[in-house]
């Protein structure tokens, strides 16, 4: 096959140099993807409306109840419900990234001021940074803010890449509450907060640059709002006392725990930095398709369809799983995109904890 793209070919050239055979991309699976789901581009404001709504509110409801119930049995229960609404709502920002412009108006708005801002996540951490993750000659090099060759590491990065998401929420406070007022007194300290503390990235050599025009200005007003909530959240405690921001803050971790378990398992973690056909990167992606009873759960707002997503990443949620439909049933079982399905979490982290341990 003739390479066009000269960093693929650079990126070819090297695999074969160290004796990998490089993957080519599948003509067929690619052709299939983008004529069979054609008229499943639109996001439909009847489908995100009430299922973000909801999510907020039944995640907010719980939340109250886990701070105020006295049955510690309740409270628990309550407070794992908080969770996992939470953790859908919050996945919508995902969506933000991906939505056409005017698709869902007052959708981006509604979103950071219910979800964003008061769980300290605003877009501005994910926008144009998550599209990097989908651009054709970074994904799964050292310029991709959302990769680590996790797979190729040592075995004790896995716990630790887990551990660092149990203690977001005091980090997030930091980031916000302490950071941000102490950064527009210090102008040095301004640009490492940017580059360094402005992003929902796991590759910690990643910098981010400066926004511009609307976006500066959006970034500006989420930001504010943000650390505005942060102070509140630790002067609650003056007011409450300890037990809402505790019971905030064990609801926060757990439900970033799940994301940063589903993020382990959303890609095998194998490329060693090379740029990658489209192909390549789908099978390092992961689909967790039904019959599997809790990929809804653990990868909500469509996050169970991750490899197909990266086929076809203009595809919204609700459309997924139908797309997914359509390629199975029309694709020979030597398809490639066969190779991309898995059967849940456990048998993933699995197969990555495997990896780490024959380094």
């Amino acid at each position: 096959m003739t390479v066009h793209d000269p960093v693929l070919a650079a990126a070819h050239r090297t695999a074969e140099a160290q004796g990998r055979k490089p993957i080519p991309d599948d003509a067929a699976m690619l052709r299939a993807a983008a004529e069979l789901t054609r008229s499943l581009s639109t996001a439909r404001p009847a489908i995100y409306w009430p299922d973000f709504l909801a999510s907020a509110l039944l995640g907010y409801a719980a939340l109250a109840g886990a701070m105020l119930l006295d049955h510690v049995a309740l409270a628990v229960i309550s407070g794992l419900v908080a969770m996992l609404a939470l953790y859908r709502a919050a996945s919508f920002i995902h969506e933000l990234t991906h939505i056409r412009e005017g698709a869902l108006p007052g959708f981006y708005v509604a979103w950071n001021l219910l979800v964003g801002i008061p769980l300290m996540i605003p877009s501005f951490m994910y926008e144009e940074v998550h599209t990097q993750h989908h651009a054709r000659t970074r994904y799964g090099t050292a310029n991709d803010p959302e990769y680590l060759p996790l797979a190729l590491m040592k075995p004790w990065s896995l716990p630790l890449f887990i551990l660092v998401a149990a203690l977001a929420p005091v980090g997030l406070i930091l980031r916000f509450g302490l950071l941000t007022p102490l950064s527009l007194l210090i102008p040095p300290l301004r640009r490492v907060v940017r580059e360094q503390y402005s992003a929902l990235s796991i590759n910690p050599a990643y910098r981010r640059r400066a926004p511009e025009g609307d976006f500066a200005r959006c970034w500006a007003w989420q930001e504010a709002g943000t650390c505005a909530f942060a102070l509140g959240l630790v002067g609650s405690v003056f007011l409450l006392g300890w037990k809402p921001l505790l019971v905030y803050m064990a609801v926060h971790a757990g439900m970033t725990v799940i994301n940063q378990l589903r993020t382990l398992v959303a890609h095998l973690w194998e490329n060693e930095g090379d740029a990658m056909t489209v192909t390549a990167q789908y099978l390092d992606s992961v689909n967790v398709p039904p019959p599997s009873p809790l990929a809804a759960i653990w990868a909500p707002v469509g996050l169970r369809y991750h490899a197909l997503h990266h086929l076809l990443p203009s595809v919204p949620y609700h459309a997924l799983g139908e797309a997914h439909r359509r390629l199975i049933a029309t694709l020979d079982g030597d398809s490639p995109y066969h190779r991309g399905n898995y059967k849940g979490m456990l048998p993933l982290v699995g197969k990555i904890a495997r990896s780490t341990m024959a380094r």
